[in-house]
């Protein structure tokens, strides 16, 4: 297995850090927050020019499209990214971010659908088939105030039969699990750029914030709290990059127990990361000021899609047991 990362691989995810930096500014996140329109399509098309959906096409493998998707994940950057970048060989415009393209991931009691009025097409992973769904044969009813504001969700009022019986197959097979299996890697990625950015951000806040006197990041218990945010990050990083290599074939890993690993790792490394760091800010990491409660919120958003952290948990468990 392979986990040295190539130069041109550190130069695509510094590219891709500057870029973010440059395109999805706080600012600009915070000024979105309370609107009804999140995704700005001049924006996507941005990524879509900046290869973030045609990674695959432009020849280049998981191990590679996770080290995008991670400082996708740290920049906190909206929208159904995952989603759009499965569907780029599949829907026209995808690739190049003139179609934006979201996900129908039914549960087991009510549905939710991120950003389903501002995107044009659905995926839905049915079993061995991958359907397009037209998000305007659908009956939406809007979800008033989301967990993560970057991140506005509708709840779908029709049947799963009905929805199938709308729907259109556009692949099935073994392409399907290929790409359900890159959809939980990708999210994984996301969730590793959610947990290091966390760390960053409770980090620099415990070197400078005083307390007695002293920067709090000097005290012990902060700095175990912080030692423990970097080591579940920089896990997740490792079992993700395993993934990669898994997909990749660049290991002797079973692919759908590599990328079950990441995604349960990376999920519980967000959700330690993201509570961690408000509890290193204080009261102050609860308020809109602060970045750290939008880390915790979006780890929360991204465990639920492609699986949550206790279902790929049982899924590895599953199988263990049965080879």
């Amino acid at each position: 297995m392979d986990f040295w990362v190539t130069d041109d691989q550190v130069a695509l995810a510094e590219g891709m850090r500057a870029f973010v930096a440059g395109r999805f500014p706080a600012e600009w996140l915070h000024s979105v927050e309370e609107t009804d329109a999140v995704l700005d399509r001049t924006k996507w098309r941005e990524l879509g020019d900046m290869g973030v959906f045609s990674l695959r096409s432009d020849g280049m493998g998981a191990r590679e499209a996770t080290l995008v998707y991670e400082e996708l994940g740290r920049g906190l950057v909206p929208g159904p990214l995952v989603a759009t970048h499965l569907a780029a060989e599949l829907i026209d415009g995808a690739a190049d971010g003139t179609r934006i393209v979201s996900m129908f991931e039914p549960s087991g009691g009510v549905t939710m659908i991120e950003h389903a009025t501002e995107v044009d097409d659905l995926l839905w992973f049915d079993g061995h088939d991958l359907r397009r769904i037209d998000p305007a044969s659908l009956t939406l009813d809007p979800v008033g105030r989301p967990l993560d504001p970057l991140g506005p969700v509708l709840i779908c009022l029709d049947g799963l039969d009905q929805v199938r019986s709308n729907s259109a197959v556009i692949a099935t097979g073994t392409p399907v699990r290929e790409l359900s299996e890159l959809g939980v890697l990708l999210t994984a990625a996301l969730q590793v750029g959610v947990a290091a950015a966390a760390t960053d951000l409770a980090n620099e806040y415990a070197k400078g914030r005083e307390q007695f006197g002293r920067p709090i990041g000097s005290f012990q218990a902060v700095k175990h709290m912080l030692a423990e945010m970097f080591v579940h990050a920089d896990v997740a990083r490792a079992a993700v990059r395993a993934g990669g290599c898994a997909l990749d074939d660049a290991s002797d890993a079973e692919p759908a127990r590599a990328v079950s690993g990441a995604k349960a790792v990376a999920g519980h490394a967000a959700l330690f990361c993201g509570k961690t760091g408000i509890q290193i800010h204080g009261g102050m990491g609860f308020t809109w000021e602060v970045d750290a409660q939008r880390y915790w919120k979006r780890a929360v958003a991204l465990d639920v899609s492609f699986g949550s952290t206790d279902d790929h948990s049982l899924a590895i468990a599953d199988m263990l047991i049965r080879p």
